[in-house]
């Protein structure tokens, strides 16, 4: 595809975004900006983001991409409640790394979740990417819970994630999602830096 071509669709995508939308988008990368941060406000921020994402797949009716979104908010509002909740000898939850035990759990939901979603989009849906997108959507959910107990390792599931969906959402001609995508994978890398440095600290 020339280049005239891949900005034509960026600005097609852009004038065809609905300001509901923009905001979805804007306190989404804001949240991932303050997760960087290791900042409380990841939570509020992403809450109104996957909130609205909720209703827009609703009207979309993208309904597993809804149900993922759904399962989003919990995890934050679990991780709202885990990072300020008080804890003996300790002012707030530390940054850590995870256990060789932990990582294996966290390999096995990834798989666990995979198969799962895999089996739902290729028997309840037209989706034409069933695979490549229940990789993705497995990944993020795996990286929101480790962000919402505080584990380095969170970046890398959403620096791997973010990787795979900046040339996915650029398949389906959704240049402005891809875009986003990779200013996430910016944002990510910036985390996993600050957040191991972080951990090595403690």
């Amino acid at each position: 595809m020339e280049a005239s071509s891949i900005w034509d669709l960026f600005l097609q995508n852009i004038y065809q975004t609905t300001l509901l939308e923009v905001v979805a988008v804007v306190f989404g990368l804001l949240s991932v900006w303050y997760s960087k941060k290791v900042n409380i406000l990841v939570f509020p921020t992403g809450i109104v983001s996957v909130v609205i994402y909720v209703y827009i797949c609703f009207v979309a009716k993208l309904y597993a991409d809804m149900g993922i979104n759904f399962v989003y908010f919990v995890m934050s509002v679990y991780g709202w409640i885990n990072w300020t909740r008080k804890r003996p000898n300790e002012t707030e939850l530390p940054v850590r790394f995870l256990t060789k035990k932990q990582n294996i759990y966290a390999v096995l939901a990834t798989i666990v979740w995979f198969f799962l979603l895999s089996y739902v989009l290729t028997h309840f849906t037209d989706s034409n990417v069933p695979y490549i997108d229940s990789f993705t959507t497995s990944v993020f959910i795996v990286g929101m819970w480790l962000m919402a107990v505080k584990k380095v390792e969170n970046w890398i599931y959403w620096i791997i994630g973010d990787v795979v969906s900046v040339p996915l959402y650029f398949y389906k001609g959704l240049v402005f999602t891809s875009f986003q995508y990779f200013v996430f994978l910016i944002i990510a890398v910036m985390g996993y830096l600050a957040w191991r440095k972080q951990a090595r600290n403690v």
